[in-house]
């Protein structure tokens, strides 16, 4: 049986909903990582980041999340445990591979990522990152 978003949103509330990717693929793929354990981080531009927290969208140290599916069920719930800026072109090998994509190397994670940032039409080497680390508490 599958939870609700509104059974999640009460047992965790105050939780942000919100789905990996800009696609329902990317979405699913990048979830599936978090639930097998491989995927512990993610990241998003400064500019996008100050957007959503301007709104009180943006995860901070402590806060739950919720993690949609791409067809915008519940999948997961995790906690914030770590935030920091970095420029892209500081990105190390140890951080790409918490993103827990692809072949876990720092040249897959720059090539994915620089396409992610193109389509959002933020990208540049030296562009700011918010790097968010984070554990999984509860499985939908």
């Amino acid at each position: 049986m599958m939870t609700t978003l509104e059974a999640v949103k009460n047992a965790y509330p105050g939780a942000l909903v919100w789905q990996f990717g800009d696609s329902p693929q990317l979405a699913d793929e990048l979830a599936q990582r978090v639930l097998s354990g491989l995927k512990t981080a993610t990241c998003c531009s400064r500019v996008v980041w100050q957007e959503e927290f301007a709104r009180g969208e943006a995860p901070c140290e402590g806060s739950d999340n919720i993690i949609l599916s791409g067809s915008g069920q519940p999948l997961c719930v995790i906690r914030t445990v770590r935030t920091q800026r970095i420029r892209f072109c500081d990105v190390t090998e140890a951080l790409a591979r918490k993103e827990g994509e692809g072949d876990l190397s720092l040249a897959h994670w720059r090539e994915g990522h620089k396409r992610y940032f193109e389509r959002e039409g933020t990208y540049s080497e030296v562009m700011e990152l918010i790097f968010e680390e984070f554990e999984l508490i509860a499985v939908c």
